[in-house]
């Protein structure tokens, strides 16, 4: 694993080390068209409404769009799977509402900043007919207590624990060795908290000081909801571009995990 980020790394920094990507600028969200889908991957996240903001946090456009189309690039190339892509050539992404019929499109949705998500009834609804016909969510980038105990509660609602219990995802689990050889999540702060606080990588101090791996399975035992707390894994793609010494401390694990699930989601 280590020798194909090493080849990566170089490629990316020189097709990226000048901003590639961006990562400075904000977009309007990508909704799909009617001819959106059946062209290969397109990467979806998942738009909700925040009831507070967390500090370094900007809802569920957190890491958006550079985070997706980053990893999607990178999917392109580490694995044969067939990523959907622009006429330009760049990756698709798109953003969808979990009321949307286009959910449905979809067989792997994440978000981003899920600590703030505060859910309708009909969204809570909708996620659950989601999950419970094969769908797969990604949650990533929420720090600290106050952040996880909002989402559980979230999570609780969409699929009550006393029937689908949030577990702890151990180093023996398939999911580390789906594509390549993880041992443990990495913890990835953002590139912003990195450099003010010269490397550190807990951005809530000792409240966050280690990262944390959940997930909830189906009735078969597949995964179909995968939390990681106390990190920020998407950064490590979004801001590949912007810092070498940042891309070759993070990224290489960042996708390595990222890319990992995706698969696991796409053969489980």
């Amino acid at each position: 694993m280590v020798l194909v980020f090493t080849c990566i790394a170089s490629l990316a920094w020189a097709q990226f080390g000048r901003g590639g990507f961006g990562g400075f600028f904000r977009i309007r969200p990508r909704f799909a068209t009617a001819d959106t889908f059946g062209h290969g991957f397109n990467y979806c996240r998942v738009m909700y409404t925040s009831n507070r903001r967390e500090a370094g946090g900007q809802g569920w456009s957190t890491d958006y769009p550079d985070a997706e189309r980053n990893f999607s690039k990178r999917l392109g190339e580490l694995t044969k799977m067939r990523v959907s892509k622009e006429p330009t050539g760049e990756p698709n992404h798109l953003v969808v509402r979990l009321t949307d019929a286009d959910l449905y499109q979809c067989a792997y949705i994440s978000m981003e900043d899920a600590g703030t998500a505060q859910l309708s009834d009909a969204e809570v609804d909708a996620l659950r007919r989601y999950l419970l016909k094969g769908g797969f969510l990604w949650l990533d980038d929420y720090w600290g207590e106050a952040a996880w105990d909002q989402w559980l509660h979230e999570m609780d609602r969409v699929l009550p624990a006393t029937e689908y219990p949030v577990f702890d995802i151990t180093p023996d689990h398939p999911v580390f060795r789906t594509l390549f050889d993880v041992k443990k999540l990495p913890q990835i702060p953002s590139i912003q908290f990195w450099r003010g606080s010269g490397g550190d990588t807990s951005e809530r101090g000792e409240e966050s000081a280690m990262p944390d791996f959940k997930g909830v399975n189906d009735k078969h035992g597949n995964l179909m909801v995968v939390m990681m707390h106390d990190t920020d894994v998407a950064d490590s793609w979004e801001r590949e571009g912007e810092d070498v010494r940042f891309f070759y401390q993070f990224s290489p694990d960042g996708y390595a995990i990222g890319l990992n699930v995706l698969m696991y989601a796409m053969t489980h």
